[in-house]
């Protein structure tokens, strides 16, 4: 299989470097960067040392860093094309892909930064706008990208409505190390990726404060209640929520101390304003800029989100991290179950 893979970050490069070196398997991969500096450092370092130290990059990975507007000549003869940007490159990288017949499927999780007033969107819903012919759909599920690169044993999910394009994904990831099952709710694989890095966030922020493991799993247990709930509301089916985009990535992000999102809360815990913690982790943290979004659009389903809502006044300097557990711990006591309607 030909594919080429757009945007030479961790997860990207990850994802290309399973492919490219996927023994029997190996597929043709180019790997496409925005800056042409970076990918110089790349070809003359053999790996990609800002975002995945320490892993090669196989012989037969071709690089690439034309411009943006010259996308549609590179991947005009592959099977397949990955969009591994963050999530605020998503919408121009799908308008210069607007035309193209082959399968499309992007990396990123979250909500758009909400632009004019309006609200933040999830990627099949900025896909109908500006790309409504596209075949697509998103590879996603409990994935460090330094361990899918190191081929320790990971399990993704690849959702689509077109089973064309799950089989394409199935076909260009699954490995001896990767394995990849299909699903055809794209809603709530996408809902799950945005939801639970808010959620890390929050978990973060209660490990830091040291509440103490029956604090962690009473919020990750919640968080997968809110994250249902929202999911729902967007037309998502609730079984999507107990697999690998729900609440395997939930516990993933929620305690996995490579999580970005979970760094944020801990550093907001330890007293660091968010502009520090964001300037120490020198990452894209998405839960970051999704948090409001979801809280905006589960106001407007009438869906209620307090672990959601706490985390947006905690990033805006509403509520410090004390006062966000004291207004969680003081809510009204309801029946469990009743709360997923």
């Amino acid at each position: 299989m030909k594919m080429v893979v757009l945007g030479a970050g961790a997860w990207g490069t990850a994802l290309a470097v399973g492919a490219a070196g996927n023994g029997a398997a190996q597929h043709q991969v180019t790997l496409w960067a925005r800056s042409a500096a970076q990918l110089g450092r790349m070809r003359a370092q053999a790996e990609n040392q800002r975002y995945l130290a320490g892993i090669a990059l196989p012989p037969t990975l071709d690089l690439s860093a034309v411009p943006a507007p010259e996308l549609p000549a590179l991947v005009v003869d592959a099977d397949l094309v990955v969009i591994a940007t963050p999530m605020a490159a998503l919408r121009q990288v799908l308008l210069v892909l607007r035309d193209c017949p082959m399968p499309v499927a992007w990396l990123c999780k979250g909500f758009e930064v909400p632009v004019a007033g309006a609200f933040g969107l999830l990627a099949h819903e900025i896909k109908a706008q500006v790309a409504p012919y596209l075949i697509a759909g998103i590879v996603s599920g409990p994935s460090f990208a330094e361990e899918v690169a190191r081929g320790k044993p990971t399990a993704l999910v690849a959702a689509s409505p077109h089973e064309t394009v799950r089989q394409v994904l199935v076909e260009a990831f699954h490995s001896a190390s990767l394995r990849v099952y299909a699903n055809d709710d794209m809603v709530g694989v996408e809902v799950g990726g945005a939801v639970k890095n808010v959620l890390a966030i929050a978990t973060g922020l209660c490990d830091g404060l040291a509440l103490g493991l029956n604090a962690r799993a009473a919020l990750i247990t919640r968080g997968l209640t809110e994250m249902t709930r929202l999911g729902l509301a967007l037309g998502a089916r609730a079984e999507t929520f107990m697999g690998l985009s729900g609440l395997g990535d939930l516990v993933l992000t929620a305690t996995g101390d490579l999580s970005r999102n979970r760094q944020v809360g801990l550093a907001l815990a330890h007293g660091q304003t968010l502009v520090q913690a964001m300037h120490a982790l020198g990452h894209v943290a998405e839960g970051v800029y999704s948090a409001r979004t979801v809280v905006q659009r589960a106001a407007y389903l009438g869906v209620d989100m307090p672990i959601a809502q706490a985390v947006v006044d905690l990033l805006d300097g509403h509520l410090t991290p004390q006062q966000a557990v004291r207004r969680l711990m003081g809510r009204e006591p309801g029946s469990e179950l009743a709360t997923l309607v």
